[in-house]
């Protein structure tokens, strides 16, 4: 099925959403903390690691390239035999068919899933879905289950921008991302349930086993629902779990002006500039189509707002936009395979290819990394009963997530993408052990401490997120305050 933007996250993180070389010079290698702190006796090496080098991090080939090296942008549908590949509609995910089952000698013993949410929709009819919002009290007369139903009134002079003759109100995941975030609920119940008998099998009463988190972004709170009734087919109340918008670790939306001037820093370079450059003649096409106007700062700064559109249309299998009034002029498939090679190269340069890209993301995300690490511990010390947490929130959260994990090869988040955090024990000796999975595959790391992240001692790991981001978040509130 089609559908618009989701994401997951967790322990067994499935940030079930959907995310992204180098050609020219690097600078040194820029430590976030030092490490006087870390997990006594393991030396954590919390240094900058460069990605692989790839098509897709080359900007000679995001220019000059045909395809989208193999990727999917036009259905959420994927081949059997090609599951696992990047599908930026409906990315691959934790599922039965393809799941490794560890060896016997490892117990699963905690799961916490980062996913991503489907993306924001684009004019069309959202009539075949409701979005219910309600609030009734705990104990006293029931509310009616009241839902919107989007409309225009011809008699309202004023149209929103983009959703003319639109039933759908911004934001809202189409019924297509709705029932992709069903099914991928579903996939992960068959794994954790079904196959490995590790998740309770009654909804009613397991809030202090199973807790779902999301943010303040409607979206996400409407993927929660269909991923609940995914995994457990019920229509019962279920609490999400929510931060205070101002604060939110998961979105994240806590302040953190050095982080965000890092980011801006990435963004000032002269790698950025060359590559705005070099693109000129495609925005100059895409421009001239949709009537967009150079001055527009918003679309000239990256290739996100083309690239959300463009791929929005493909994965509903909308035809590519005609300019109004000229059929005859149309952004063309290449134009299109063009704006996806360059997101994909925007998004690997932010998270991994530049230096700064650690401390940015363990600044930014840190504080949700800390509240990991905390998860795990308090299940190993026997403090908490919660064996599962999946947090739903945005591609930028992965994609920090990715960043900090220092994937080989860093991509765009795409719908739906997971990362999944599980934690085993050991039967014969009681040592922890953590695997990270990222679309359904063992994650691999170009950080020496962390590598091919299989069943790896899980003090190993806990020492690299210390040294990074400090215990309850201490390193990150010093870098975040820092003038």
């Amino acid at each position: 099925m089609n559908h618009a933007p989701y994401f997951y996250l967790g322990l067994a993180i499935s940030l079930m959403s959907s995310v992204l070389w180098y050609s020219w010079h690097l600078w040194s290698k820029v430590p976030f903390f030092s490490i006087a702190n870390a997990t006594p006796s393991i030396n954590a090496d919390v240094e900058w690691h460069p990605p692989n080098a790839t098509g897709i991090n080359n900007l000679t080939t995001a220019i000059n390239g045909t395809d989208v090296y193999g990727f999917i942008f036009n259905s959420s549908m994927t081949p059997g035999d090609d599951y696992g590949v990047y599908n930026f509609c409906n990315m691959p995910h934790v599922r039965r068919k393809e799941y490794k089952r560890p060896d016997d000698g490892f117990e699963l013993k905690y799961v916490e899933v980062d996913n991503t949410f489907p993306i924001e929709p684009y004019p069309w009819s959202c009539s075949d879905e409701s979005l219910f919002y309600y609030g009734q009290p705990q104990n006293g007369n029931h509310s009616a289950h009241t839902y919107w139903r989007g409309y225009q009134s011809p008699s309202n002079p004023f149209q929103p921008s983009g959703f003319q003759n639109s039933s759908c109100q911004f934001p809202q995941i189409t019924r297509d991302g709705l029932e992709d975030s069903w099914r991928h609920g579903r996939d992960l119940w068959e794994v954790y349930h079904d196959m490995l008998r590790f998740l309770p099998g009654v909804r009613q009463g397991v809030e202090v086993e199973v807790t779902y988190r999301v943010t303040g972004n409607v979206i996400t709170s409407q993927v929660a629902g269909m991923v609940v009734s995914g995994m457990y087919g019920t229509e019962e109340d279920v609490p999400l779990l929510k931060q205070p918008s101002t604060v939110d670790s998961l979105e994240p939306t806590y302040s953190c002006p050095p982080a965000s001037d890092l980011f801006n820093h990435i963004k000032s370079t002269s790698a950025w500039a060359q590559h705005l450059d070099l693109s000129q003649p495609l925005f100059n096409t895409l421009d001239s189509v949709s009537d967009v106007p150079s001055s527009s700062s918003s679309f000239h700064v990256s290739w996100d707002h083309y690239f959300d559109n463009l791929s929005a249309r493909l994965c509903h299998q909308k035809p590519l936009p005609c300019k109004i009034g000229d059929p005859s002029r149309c952004v063309t498939q290449d134009n299109a395979n063009a704006v996806f090679r360059l997101g994909e190269w925007e998004y690997s340069y932010i998270y991994r290819d530049a230096p700064e890209s650690l401390s940015a993301s363990a600044g930014s995300f840190g504080v949700w990394i800390a509240e990991l690490t905390q998860n795990i511990r308090d299940m190993v010390d026997g403090k908490s009963r919660v064996l599962y947490r999946h947090n739903i929130a945005h591609d930028g959260s992965l994609a920090r997530l990715l960043s900090i994990l220092q994937v080989e090869v860093m991509v765009w988040p795409g719908m739906g993408s997971e990362v999944v955090f599980e934690v085993y024990s050991k039967k014969e000796n009681g040592n922890w052990y953590i695997r990270v999975l990222w679309g359904g595959k063992v994650l691999r790391s170009s950080s020496p401490q962390l590598g091919v992240i299989d069943m790896v001692p899980l003090d190993q790991v806990l020492a690299y997120f210390d040294g990074l981001v400090g215990v309850r978040a201490s390193r990150v509130v010093a870098f975040c305050t820092s003038s």
